[in-house]
């Protein structure tokens, strides 16, 4: 992949993600470590193909991500043989959402995730290290539920040998941090506060929130080498709580800390008024999150394209 863009991506967005690439490498040479923030439906779109393997050859050390994104990772591993595709989505009736509803399913685009083999298969795992943990009163992050899950082997099973296309099971099995804001906005957040709701869990504090995520990042940030390296694949939760660690550190805590020293964004959104996926990479040094000396670039492409191409570069560069 690098001698082909080095052929034959010279202008415009191809020339960006070229450029983009060879900063990241550049970075990771010199001891950076980088954070990736996972946003849309990179998931269900297989993203964990490409992102485990950057994570087992230690060129992502920290995710952020969506619950959607974490779980949907999660839904492939141990259901993606049962997944039904559709070439002709974009031209789906009503009546034929409702038909797709009927048999079981929930559409993503192309891609319609079966809710029994998924779903209410995760929902059953989960639920008993829930109740573990309710039961002895341990406090732990959403997707270290899913690492406990991982630990006591109750998905093994289901694997199926699609263990290395997993970004969560390697991300489990080399230990790095993830970080999911708004967790409870996820099919799994949702099914957990009806057990909530239905007292099948008694203590809401078994699950740790945003805040205690931050407070996490923050730690982390804090931890890493002077260089330090952002990359954002698509916009929305993942990327805006992510980035705003540093200025965090900057502002409340009154501590001297670079700014991210690499920075790029995926994104198909335009930049237009008021649409943040679209905005320009300098908006940010007005925030203190990057600055004139960050290496910022914005591909506007589609991500489920972009983003294995420039893991191809980086992976063998």
């Amino acid at each position: 992949m690098k001698s082909f863009m080095q052929k034959n991506y010279h202008n415009f967005n191809a020339r960006t993600l070229k450029l983009a690439c060879e900063s990241y490498v550049q970075y990771l040479k010199r001891g950076g470590q980088f954070l990736v923030s996972v946003g849309g439906a990179m998931s269900t779109a297989k993203l964990g193909v490409s992102l485990a393997e950057m994570i087992r050859q230690n060129k992502i050390h920290s995710i952020s991500t969506t619950g959607a994104n974490l779980e949907e990772d999660i839904f492939n591993l141990i259901a993606a043989d049962q997944y039904l595709q559709i070439s002709d989505y974009r031209n789906l009736t009503a009546r034929d959402e409702e038909f797709i509803r009927q048999q079981g399913f929930s559409r993503v685009t192309d891609t319609c995730i079966p809710i029994r083999a998924a779903v209410v298969a995760l929902e059953a795992v989960l639920l008993k290290v829930w109740k573990e943990a309710d039961s002895t009163c341990q406090s732990l992050f959403p997707h270290e539920y899913f690492y406990a899950a991982f630990d006591q082997g109750l998905l093994d099973n289901l694997f199926h040998g699609r263990e290395n296309d997993s970004w969560v099971y390697a991300a489990w099995k080399h230990d790095i941090p993830i970080f999911v804001p708004g967790w409870e906005d996820s099919t799994m957040g949702n099914i957990f506060v009806g057990h909530l709701i239905k007292n099948n869990i008694q203590q809401r504090n078994i699950m740790r929130t945003g805040i205690d995520y931050m407070e996490s990042l923050i730690h982390w940030v804090e931890k890493v080498p002077r260089e330090k390296g952002f990359l954002q694949i698509g916009g929305g939760l993942a990327g805006d709580f992510a980035i705003a660690a540093v200025p965090t550190i900057v502002q409340s805590l009154g501590k001297d800390i670079s700014l991210w020293n690499y920075f790029c964004q995926i994104s198909d959104s335009t930049t237009s008024y008021g649409s943040y996926s679209g905005a320009t990479p300098s908006e940010k040094i007005t925030w203190k999150k990057i600055d004139l000396a960050t290496h910022a670039f914005m591909i506007e492409s589609d991500a489920t394209i972009v983003v294995p191409l420039m893991f191809d570069y980086i992976l063998n560069a």
